[in-house]
């Protein structure tokens, strides 16, 4: 099981490029895809769900290309876009079975796995109520529902948490964990702790373009020595704002206690400590590092 982006591409009208020359291997696992909004993250999203085409390149699920012949990963996709709709007059399980008719799953088989997904996110006491009158966050529960119907090999997620309160993030992530053992998993998303807990592989994007593709283990070591903590006044930290990465700010009665990332001792009061994996993000979306 196998994806391969192989030098993808996309222009868009004005000669904007959403995506630029961006290359991936990916096998059995999660990948967290990790940049701003505007990134291209939604771009490759719906290039690999064979929504849109790319402008240059090619994408290849277990060697077959998509382009060609596209019903190769359809049958096997899990799709959760960024901007998940739902048919306000249908509750849950009249949605799930017409999401699960239109991926070829019907009778029992369908029931039976719309049954256990609505337990899996949490919507069984719902399960009968209109969907129009459900929350953000119960309508994305239903949308990551839907994509797990035909117990995809390729599972794509964009934003998926977005609106979940954070209960329902945990319980998201262990669910992802749960299946990525034999499955290519992308979760898409600018929450690094989502990442951070789940993902196996992390692929950074900023401005269309790769800046790394690595294990978490390797980002913490890129800052490993780099990330140091002390407490300044309120008025220190607004000048400090303009010059240095500042990965966290933290009020006390003393001051704000602040944590930086620099390649240098950055205050006499600086004292180093340990990285996280959102120290190693904003350090390469900062400086184009990472390859």
């Amino acid at each position: 099981m196998e994806l391969v982006i192989d030098h993808v591409s996309k222009c868009y009208a004005g000669d904007v490029w959403g995506l630029k020359d961006f290359s991936l291997t990916l096998a059995p696992g999660i990948l967290g895809l990790c940049g701003p909004n505007g990134a291209g993250k939604s771009t490759l999203m719906r290039i690999l769900a064979t929504i849109t085409k790319p402008t240059k390149g090619k994408v290849l699920w277990n060697g077959v290309d998509l382009q060609q012949k596209p019903n190769s990963v359809r049958e096997v996709l899990g799709y959760l876009p960024q901007d998940f709709g739902v048919y306000p007059n249908l509750n849950a399980i009249e949605f799930l079975e017409y999401m699960a008719a239109i991926k070829g799953l019907t009778g029992r088989v369908a029931r039976q796995r719309i049954d256990h997904l609505l337990q899996v996110v949490n919507l069984v006491g719902v399960r009968k109520q209109p969907l129009g009158g459900f929350s953000g966050g119960m309508k994305q529960r239903v949308g990551i529902a839907q994509a797990l119907l035909n117990d995809p090999e390729l599972l794509i997620v964009d934003e998926p948490t977005a609106g979940l309160d954070p209960e329902e993030r945990v319980r998201f992530r262990n669910l992802l964990s749960d299946l990525s053992g034999d499955r290519v998993v992308i979760l898409s998303t600018h929450i690094v702790s989502d990442v951070e807990a789940a993902a196996t592989k992390i692929a950074l994007i900023r401005k269309g373009e790769l800046l790394t593709h690595a294990t978490p283990e390797s980002l913490l070591r890129l800052v490993e020595g780099k990330v140091w903590e002390w407490i300044v006044s309120s008025t220190v930290l607004m000048e400090l704002q303009k010059k240095l990465i500042i990965s966290s700010t933290i009020q006390s009665v003393q001051g704000a206690e602040i944590r930086v990332v620099s390649d240098v001792k950055p205050d006499p009061k600086a004292n180093v400590v340990t990285p996280r994996l959102e120290d190693a993000y904003l350090y390469c979306m900062k400086n184009g590092q990472g390859r």
